[in-house]
């Protein structure tokens, strides 16, 4: 393996899942190998039926250290809860 080699995180949706989940990160040299890499050592069990690879350079990530001011309990924030805004009678299920 070449060291110079973009690192890729890979994401894999399960058979019965419906949305893909993290499993790792791998080195390749272009988006085809990581795709073809990320087939041969993620999914050895045929567990998967689709398969992501993003370059980790384009993930952007919160930050540790702003948990609070990003993850901020929701109680403060009334409007966030569906029970804040009343439905019209129109409206039957929702």
């Amino acid at each position: 393996m070449n060291s110079n080699w973009p690192l890729w995180e890979v994401f894999i949706r399960s058979k019965n899942g419906l949305q893909h989940k993290h499993v790792g990160s791998l080195h390749a040299p272009d988006a085809k190998m990581a795709l073809e890499n990320a087939r041969d050592v993620y999914t050895r069990r045929l567990e998967g039926n689709s398969i992501w690879v993003v370059p980790s350079n384009y993930i952007t990530a919160s930050d540790p250290q702003q948990n609070e001011e990003y993850f901020e309990p929701a109680e403060s924030k009334i409007y966030r809860h569906p029970t804040f805004y009343e439905l019209p009678d129109e409206v039957k299920h929702m």
